[in-house]
């Protein structure tokens, strides 16, 4: 389906693109740190809603 040129694109573009966003992070991460804080209770919140959503559904059918 993918030429052999397409998939060495494929996999060199993902490994520069993650290497990217990986420098950029690090270099940012003070800023993380400062402006985001307490976005993991956001983000716990947000994952137990849709696990309650879930709950709620499978005992819900029946």
């Amino acid at each position: 389906m993918f030429s052999t040129g397409q998939i060495i694109f494929g996999v060199l573009f993902f490994i520069v693109f993650a290497g990217v966003i990986f420098f950029s992070y690090r270099k940012d991460l003070k800023l993380h740190r400062k402006y985001y804080k307490g976005s993991l209770y956001i983000l716990g919140g947000f994952i137990v809603f849709i696990l309650l959503l879930f709950v709620l559904k499978y005992f819900l059918k029946g």
